[in-house]
């Protein structure tokens, strides 16, 4: 699936109000691929799911390929039908968490329609010692354990955090499935309550797609200024590490 550079960066409206979410659409949509709905806005923002994709989807002149609905959708899979339905053929991804199972998200692609499914695997926030104590197992083993039932499931993409990108290139069965990444953090940023991160350039070296940047883009530090100062550093970075790459398979192909 191809991607340009900014499409590869995907805003998080972590903001409370419509209002708010409107006003960081307007100042970054020419800089930005995408903007992610999340719990906070959708729990928040006073309207149902579909209005709320209709009102953003308006913001953005009606293009709903540009909305990544992150609902996490998690329950038995008539319940996650219902749920998805409001939002399908409306958006660009919507997800749901893998540990629903099987069945689960198989009923969710099943109702898509233009959408894509992504697949929550294990949450960013989590740290190995977490991991651990809830999955009995690190989290690259059960990120690629849920990877697997997502690719079962039909699924077509997974959300992971950037340390585990790589593991799941190496793997075959994996080559064709959409990698959205949380947890990336620019060196200038604050790591905040993320834990296994690690900086946008990494990220595209090591395989990812899309990644989902929330408060180093909506809250840059002093140094970097504005909003659409600090999207368009990370787009720089983005750059120069495809031209990284690039630079790398030419050696490859040379020696």
């Amino acid at each position: 699936m191809f991607y340009g550079i900014k499409e590869r960066i995907i805003v998080a409206l972590d903001v409370p109000t419509l209002e708010e979410a409107c006003t960081i659409i307007e100042e970054l949509r020419d800089y930005v691929g995408m903007f992610k709905i999340g719990l906070e806005l959708i729990n928040n923002a006073g309207v149902g799911p579909q209005i709320l994709v209709e009102k953003i989807n308006k913001a953005l002149d009606g293009n709903p390929s540009q909305i990544f609905f992150d609902g996490k959708l998690l329950d038995i899979p008539n319940t996650v039908v219902g749920a998805a339905k409001a939002v399908a053929g409306k958006v660009g991804f919507f997800n749901v968490h893998a540990t629903g199972g099987v069945e689960m998200m198989r009923a969710a692609v099943a109702v898509a329609g233009s959408s894509k499914v992504l697949a929550v695997t294990v949450l960013t926030s989590l740290d190995e010692e977490e991991c651990q104590a809830i999955y009995n197992r690190p989290s690259k083993v059960q990120v690629v354990q849920l990877a697997r039932l997502a690719k079962l499931a039909g699924v077509h993409g997974l959300i992971c955090s950037p340390q585990e990108i790589a593991v799941l290139r190496k793997r075959q069965e994996f080559q064709s499935m959409i990698l959205v990444t949380p947890g990336i953090r620019p060196v200038w940023a604050k790591k905040n309550d993320q834990e296994r991160v690690t900086t946008p350039a990494d990220a595209i070296m090591a395989g990812g797609d899309c990644l989902v940047i929330g408060r180093p883009i909506l809250e840059p530090p002093e140094p970097i200024g504005s909003r659409v100062n600090a999207a368009s550093l990370i787009a720089e970075e983005i750059e120069k590490a495809f031209a990284a790459l690039a630079e790398k398979v030419s050696g490859e192909k040379k020696g």
